[in-house]
């Protein structure tokens, strides 16, 4: 197939790019968040850069929209109407915002384009209302074995940790600087210092690296710390497992379902993160064996092959045309195991 998506979250984006079909990425002059194309990365030659306005509307077999206003802008540019005459369905990577639990999705109101969450969590807390919804769980393309945890330190990975503050838990880390200095990599980080206090000589602040480099620079720190409060599942923290690192995350969102108790801790009591940072910290050993438990467990459940597969299930139903309602209720994603799922 011949599919249409921007260019929105890189991670999710890589894995995605790496299945069997021609990606197609909107790319504009100034790049931006409409028109990022390939950004460089190193993908498939069968992700392609596209401007909409010499595109052949007519050679796209569907889109995957990834934010509530691109369907107007595909109809704006290429006449096609996304769930009506061109096969469309849509990622919802984000935990709702506003009056949670009565969060209601953007596009709950129609049924001709399935919602795909990313998390369980996510199809639970949004309200979905009449559109048709799956699960599809993360996929991770392995960056292999990498850990050495050779610095006595908490690795994180966050992109702006300033602006987003208690979302991204950047009120905690003063009190994990204490257990360990910090190395936090990832965009707008440039205020960390000054927002939250913690002097140089406890944190580094290390900036958004490219991909290869941060997961050979975060597999040196002994521990991956996942402050994040109020966010779907961080694919930073799936990679930090990947590469064999023990985690210390918050007990919320997804948190629990990708990260079992011999991989490190989760936890809502930050004092009980602490006390684990610390251990670790002073057992290399431990640390070892516990990134190790984290590996074999993301390779289990967040493979690029069970991803990968998943999509191209979906993608399977698109083909039956525009408007095809795929049968799926809440919950009953392609990646569930027959004896989890259930009909709505």
């Amino acid at each position: 197939m011949r599919i249409l998506l921007w260019h929105v979250h890189g991670s999710w984006t890589d894995a995605f790019v790496r299945g069997r079909h021609e990606y197609l990425l909107p790319v504009l002059p100034e790049g931006g968040a409409w028109g990022l194309g390939r950004a460089g990365r190193d993908w498939p030659a069968s992700v392609q850069e596209v401007s909409l306005a010499t595109l052949d509307a007519d050679s796209i077999d569907a889109v995957v929209l990834q934010r509530p206003e691109e369907a107007a802008e595909v109809t704006r540019a290429l006449g096609r109407r996304p769930g009506v005459d061109l096969p469309a369905v849509f990622v919802e990577h984000n935990t709702p915002k506003g009056d949670v639990p009565f969060s209601r999705h953007p596009l709950a109101d129609q049924h001709n384009i399935p919602v795909v969450h990313v998390t369980h969590f996510n199809e639970l807390f949004w309200d979905n209302g009449q559109a048709p919804t799956t699960v599809i769980e993360h996929g991770i393309h392995d960056p292999g074995y990498l850990y050495t945890g050779e610095l006595p330190e908490l690795g994180v990975v966050v992109n702006e940790p300033v602006r987003r503050g208690r979302v991204t838990g950047t009120d905690l880390l003063p009190r994990f600087a204490e257990a360990a200095p910090l190395q936090v990599f990832g965009m707008g980080g440039g205020e960390l210092h000054a927002a939250t206090g913690i002097e140089p000589a406890r944190l580094k602040v290390r900036g958004d690296l490219k991909t290869a480099e941060l997961h050979r620079e975060l597999a040196r720190c002994r521990v991956y710390l996942h402050p994040l409060r109020w966010t779907s599942l961080g694919l930073a923290l799936l990679e930090a497992m990947h590469l064999g690192m023990p985690v210390l995350a918050l007990d919320t969102t997804e948190a629990a379902r990708a990260v079992p108790a011999e991989a490190g801790a989760v936890s809502t009591n930050v004092s009980e993160l602490l006390r684990t940072a610390r251990q670790l910290i002073n057992d290399p050993e431990e640390s070892r064996r516990r990134g190790k438990a984290a590996r074999e467990a993301v390779l289990e459940r967040y493979g690029l092959d069970r991803f990968l597969a998943d999509w191209d299930t979906v993608l399977a139903d698109l083909k039956s045309g525009p408007g095809h309602r795929i049968l799926m209720g809440p919950g009953t994603g392609p990646s569930i195991p027959a004896r989890e799922r259930t009909t709505h």
